[in-house]
């Protein structure tokens, strides 16, 4: 994905709601200020008021910059790289690990693609196919032995394990329905 381009008029939509958002924060502070009333705001000396509406930015600033580390860090948690955050940023890989250092979770390297899960009183063998997909078979406690469906492949190994825990859990002993 690369940086996204905005229509004139969608810049024009942008301003306004910005503007339409800034306004009573502005308000706001100046009248916390001076202890004038909103309604008067602009009767006082130019540069306080523009002084106003700059300290009114800066909140705005501030509560954008904890969105969009809080929007980073959620594509991170779907597996987004940080070089998809900075394509997405237009700046590099490091800017945007830079940017936001704890986005993008490193979980521990698996060794030679391959995991065990013990989970249930079953185990379940987790290997990374040559493509880089993910998949798994597992032997129940009930005996029961069971591969990814139709040789589904999944995107991390924390996916291929979560699909393999509910294999362990369906086929644990003495949990129930066991048809």
């Amino acid at each position: 994905m690369m940086v996204s381009e905005i229509t004139p008029e969608e810049q024009a939509e942008l301003d306004k709601a910005l503007y339409d958002a800034l306004n009573p924060l502005a308000l706001a502070i100046r009248s916390r200020e001076t202890g004038l009333p909103a309604d008067r705001m602009w009767e006082a000396d130019p540069v306080e008021v523009a002084l106003s509406v700059l300290a009114a930015w800066k909140v705005m600033d501030v509560e954008v910059r904890q969105l969009t580390a809080r929007a980073a860090a959620t594509a991170g948690s779907y597996g987004a790289s940080y070089e998809q955050l900075g394509a997405v940023w237009g700046i590099t890989r490091q800017g945007a690990r830079k940017k936001w250092p704890n986005a993008v979770s490193r979980p521990a390297p698996v060794t030679a693609g391959k995991s065990a899960l013990a989970l249930f009183g079953g185990t379940a063998e987790l290997s990374q196919s040559p493509s880089g997909g993910w998949c798994w078979t597992g032997m129940g406690a009930d005996g029961a032995s069971g591969t990814a469906a139709g040789g589904t492949l999944y995107a991390t190994p924390e996916e291929a394990a979560a699909h393999a825990g509910a294999f362990l859990k369906e086929h644990a002993l003495g949990t129930g329905d066991q048809s």
